[in-house]
């Protein structure tokens, strides 16, 4: 599995779960999944991802949008 499909699987599952949480626990969590979409939103302009520089350090294998 490569960067790129990494960060939207772990993207994904973030938002899944924080907005499980938000239903079950509190509203509250949805802010989790308002930072992972605004995060997504400036990597889709900038190429900057926090997660794609810590992968990239762990040795996982480059893909084609974050380099």
């Amino acid at each position: 599995m490569n960067i790129d499909r990494m960060v939207m699987a772990f993207a994904g599952t973030v938002v899944l779960a924080s907005v499980a949480l938000g239903y079950l626990v509190s509203p509250y969590w949805l802010l989790l999944a308002v930072f992972v979409g605004l995060n997504l939103l400036q990597a889709s302009f900038t190429g900057f991802c926090p997660l794609a520089t810590i992968l990239r350090k762990l040795g996982v294998t480059p893909g084609t949008a974050f380099r």
